[in-house]
């Protein structure tokens, strides 16, 4: 039977990672796939040089397909300006949320850290062996880091939103629709002058402004830039951005953070400065976190379909790690009113 274009290309790509490692080309090949024959250091240069020259290293899929793999990575990268822990609760819930629908389906998983500046080294657990493919949960500013992980066919698959010209999966909440439902809810109150607190050079967090700006052009109100506010997902952000929109002296009724604890610090900050929610200032937060209910007043929120969440990113991950195709998916958001806004 003839060889295909493919594995021409990755023979001789694999000749090419002999030859700048000094060993043979069955060294490499033991090497790529985990062999204890190989020494330690020669297996770090291998896997190096592979990296280097992009060489797709199917470890994960060949060792699923041997059922002899049964555990998945899951990344969470870190903005080093802001460190944000893994006790947010976001995070605690979205990695539960993957402990169980891994659970439901067998696997084990491994959760890591990496850089947001560097997310191609999410790649790691994978191309070592230790995992079949990896769920990253959020996108960060590096969507061209990750084309580059899924041209080399790195079955990962992203929480986080859609983008163009995206070559990776997402799975993801829609971003735009919660960001409108938010926006015609504080609307629907009479606040007219609503802040908005984020990074919106994050891409799901721009697109629950963008939301919120077509709410307010629906209404026939201009979004007015002096109340956009960048906050970032430290636990002081809220307050910090609290101090920023007051200092700018801009009159405001309403506003709508990018997270929930931002929402709630934000509260904390305004009654220090005296002003009274939702009486003066409606405040509306995003994910619906458990605590979101139990904080005084009760906070308004976007929900995020977490469960579901899961269960699609594990399912998208399984389908790519087998060698097929997996489409994003965009997961519904849903307004949750409490007492925070009315």
């Amino acid at each position: 039977m003839p060889k295909s274009p493919e594995a021409d290309s990755r023979r001789l790509q694999m000749a090419d990672i002999a030859r700048l490692a000094g060993v043979s080309t069955s060294t490499v090949s033991r090497a790529l796939a985990g062999s204890k024959l190989i020494s330690e250091e020669t297996r770090s240069r291998v896997m190096e040089l592979a990296r280097s020259l992009n060489y797709s290293i199917n470890i994960g899929a060949q060792n699923l397909r041997m059922k002899q793999n049964r555990t998945v990575g899951v990344v969470v990268p870190y903005d080093p300006a802001t460190r944000q822990h893994l006790s947010d609760p976001f995070f605690l819930s979205m990695l539960g949320s993957l402990a169980d629908a891994l659970t439901e389906q067998g696997f084990d998983m491994l959760v890591s850290r990496v850089d947001a500046g560097t997310l191609d080294a999410a790649a790691t657990p994978f191309d070592t062996g230790r995992v079949i493919g990896i769920v990253l949960i959020g996108q960060w500013r590096h969507h061209d880091q990750l084309n580059q992980l899924a041209a080399r066919h790195v079955p990962i698959v992203v929480w986080g939103a859609q983008l163009p010209q995206q070559l990776y999966c997402t799975v993801g909440g829609d971003n735009l629709a919660g960001g409108e439902l938010a926006g015609a809810h504080l609307l629907a109150q009479g606040r007219k002058r609503i802040a908005f607190f984020g990074d919106i050079n994050l891409p799901e967090i721009g697109q629950r402004y963008q939301g919120l700006c077509q709410a307010l052009t629906a209404a026939g109100i201009a979004a007015d830039p002096a109340l956009l506010v960048p906050a970032s997902f430290v636990p002081n952000g809220g307050r910090l951005a609290v101090d920023e929109l007051l200092a700018r002296k801009a009159p405001f009724d309403a506003v709508f953070a990018g997270s929930d604890l931002m929402a709630m610090d934000a509260i904390n900050a305004l009654r220090q400065h005296g002003l009274d929610v939702p009486g003066q200032v409606a405040v509306l937060g995003y994910d619906d976190i458990p605590l979101a209910s139990y904080f005084h007043p009760p906070l308004t929120t976007v929900r995020q379909p977490m469960q579901e969440a899961g269960r699609a990113l594990v399912a998208a991950l399984l389908e790519l790690a087998e060698g097929g195709v997996a489409p994003s998916v965009q997961l519904p958001t849903q307004l949750i009113i409490r007492s925070s806004t009315v």
